[in-house]
C-alpha cells in the first residue's frame, strides 16, 4: 500500500516530532486492542472498528443479535481508555427528560423558590445507549444535540458535556419485534456502524473456555482519558494524499443516485450519503493507518472502511429491497470504482 504524502492537504501547526509521535501513538493503540481482545474474543475487526471510531472522535453504532458481546465491548472500552461512562437501558417509556435530565422546583430556608438542575446521565465521557431502537423516535431524538455539538440545552440553557464525549449504541436489528427504526438525521450521526456477526468455531470454543470457569479476564485501565483527546488531535495531523481525497470523492459522490455513474446505484438507491460521509472517511482512514503504524492513509484504507462508513447513510428504495438487494453487495461495486 502507498504512503505516499506528497500533494496532501494543508496540516496546519503539525507537531514537530509527528512521525515519532505517531510511531508511539500506534504502539500504544496496539496495546489497547490486545487487552481488549482479551476479554472480547474472535472479534478483532469489531475492536479495530470501534477504536477507529473513538480515535476519530466519534461515535459508534454496534448492530447485531442479542448475546453477542456488545454490552461487554462497550464497557470494557470505558475501562481500557480511561474514560467515566454511563449507561442507559433503552425502553418504549424512556423520556428525553431521563437522559439529558430536568430541572426541579426547590424551596429555600427563607421560603424562596427556585429551579435546580439535575443533570442526566448524558453528562459523562462515554455514554452506553443499550438497545437504543426500543425507545420512541422522540426519545432517540434527545440524543441529536449531545452527538453533533456536545451541548444540551433544558429550559433555554445550555450546558456543556465533559470531554471526550462519546455515545456507542447498541442495536438489535430491525427485523426484531418492538424496536424503533432510527430517524435518518440521528444514523448520520454515527461515525460508523459496526455489524457484530456470529464467532466463528474456534472463538466460540474460546469463549466457553475462558467464560465458564472459576474465574474471568478483568479490564484494566491501559490510556486516560486525557491520552485519548491528545490521541485524537494527533490524528487530525495525519497527512491526507490528494490520490486519498479524490478516491474518497469518488467513492462517496458514486453513492449518490442522482450524480451516479453506476446502473446498480441509480435503481436501487433511494439516498445516498452526504459531505458528513466524506468527513468520516478522512477520519477513519487516518485512525486506521495510524493504528497499524503507517505515516499516512492509503486507497485501501478508505476501501477497509467503506462498508462501516456507508451502510447506515444508504437507503435501499422499495424495489430492491422487494428484490432481495443487500446495501453491502451496492457499497462492495462503489468500492471497485475506485480500486
Amino acid at each position: 500500500m502507498s504512503n505516499s504524502t506528497t500533494d496532501t492537504l494543508d496540516q496546519t501547526a503539525a507537531p514537530e516530532n509527528l512521525a515519532e509521535d505517531l510511531d508511539r501513538l500506534g504502539g500504544r493503540l496496539a496495546d489497547v486492542k490486545a487487552h481488549i481482545g482479551e476479554i472480547i474474543y474472535g472479534q478483532d475487526e469489531v475492536i479495530e472498528q470501534s477504536l477507529i471510531a473513538l480515535l476519530s472522535g466519534g461515535h459508534a453504532l454496534l448492530v447485531g443479535v442479542p448475546g453477542l458481546g456488545k454490552t461487554l465491548l462497550v464497557q470494557t472500552l470505558a475501562t481500557v481508555l480511561g474514560l467515566d461512562d454511563k449507561r442507559i437501558q433503552f425502553t418504549p417509556d424512556l423520556m428525553p427528560a431521563d437522559i439529558v435530565g430536568s430541572e426541579v422546583l426547590e424551596e429555600g430556608d427563607g421560603g424562596a423558590r427556585s429551579f435546580r438542575f439535575i443533570k442526566g446521565p448524558v453528562f459523562c465521557q462515554m455514554l452506553m445507549a443499550d438497545e437504543i431502537n426500543r425507545a420512541s423516535p422522540r426519545t432517540q431524538s434527545a440524543l441529536l444535540q449531545a452527538m453533533q455539538e456536545h451541548t444540551i440545552s433544558v429550559a433555554g440553557e445550555i450546558h456543556k458535556l465533559p470531554k471526550p464525549f462519546h455515545v456507542v449504541a447498541t442495536q438489535n436489528p430491525i427485523e426484531q419485534e418492538g424496536t424503533y427504526p432510527l430517524p435518518e438525521a440521528q444514523l448520520d450521526r454515527f461515525l460508523i456502524q459496526i455489524n457484530v456477526t456470529y464467532p466463528d468455531h474456534k472463538s466460540e470454543k474460546m469463549v466457553l473456555a475462558k467464560t465458564t470457569g472459576a474465574e474471568n479476564q478483568v479490564a484494566r485501565k491501559v490510556l486516560s482519558a486525557k491520552e485519548l483527546l491528545a490521541a485524537q488531535k494527533l490524528v487530525r495531523h495525519v497527512p491526507v494524499g490528494d490520490a486519498v481525497v479524490e478516491a474518497i470523492l469518488k467513492l462517496v459522490r458514486a453513492g449518490r443516485p442522482e450524480e451516479t455513474d453506476l446502473p446498480d446505484v441509480a435503481a436501487n438507491v433511494s439516498w445516498g450519503p452526504g459531505p458528513r460521509a466524506s468527513q468520516a472517511f478522512m477520519l477513519c482512514a487516518r485512525a486506521r493507518a495510524v493504528m497499524q503504524g503507517r505515516l499516512a492513509p492509503s486507497v485501501d484504507d478508505v476501501i477497509a472502511i467503506a462498508e462501516p462508513v456507508l451502510r447506515h447513510r444508504m437507503a435501499l428504495n422499495f424495489a430492491a429491497r422487494a428484490d432481495g438487494v443487500n446495501i453491502s453487495d451496492i457499497i462492495r461495486k462503489l468500492c471497485a470504482v475506485v480500486a
